[in-house]
């Protein structure tokens, strides 16, 4: 007689997606918020050299333009998301014996 306790299967740490389904609002937050904090420590990074390369202007100067648009690239990385999906609507047709005019309806498409 075989039982399930014999041969357990082994479980997954993470079910296993089966669907199209988006990525979580939890998760795209996480994510940007890591990308912000790279970017903003890259541009800490460059502002550093540039003080540190004073002497060599014509890099000094290449960091010192890194480190001020840096920013502005971080918060625009950061409060993009990720395209929402088109989906088609699905829309009643009734059957012609039950239908009130016989005229089309025109639909608004937002």
């Amino acid at each position: 007689m075989a039982t399930s306790q014999q041969n357990p299967r082994p479980r997954r740490a993470e079910p296993v997606l089966i669907t199209e389904a988006q990525v979580s609002q939890v998760d795209q937050h996480a994510a940007r918020k890591k990308r912000y904090v790279i970017t903003m420590l890259v541009r800490t990074v460059c502002l550093l050299f540039a003080a540190v390369f004073y002497q060599t202007v014509w890099l000094m100067i290449i960091l010192a333009v890194l480190g001020t648009i840096l920013p502005w690239f971080a918060v625009i990385m950061a409060n993009d998301r990720p395209p929402k999906k088109r989906q088609d609507v699905n829309r009643y047709v009734a059957r012609p014996d039950r239908q009130l005019e016989s005229r089309p309806h025109r639909v608004i498409e937002g």
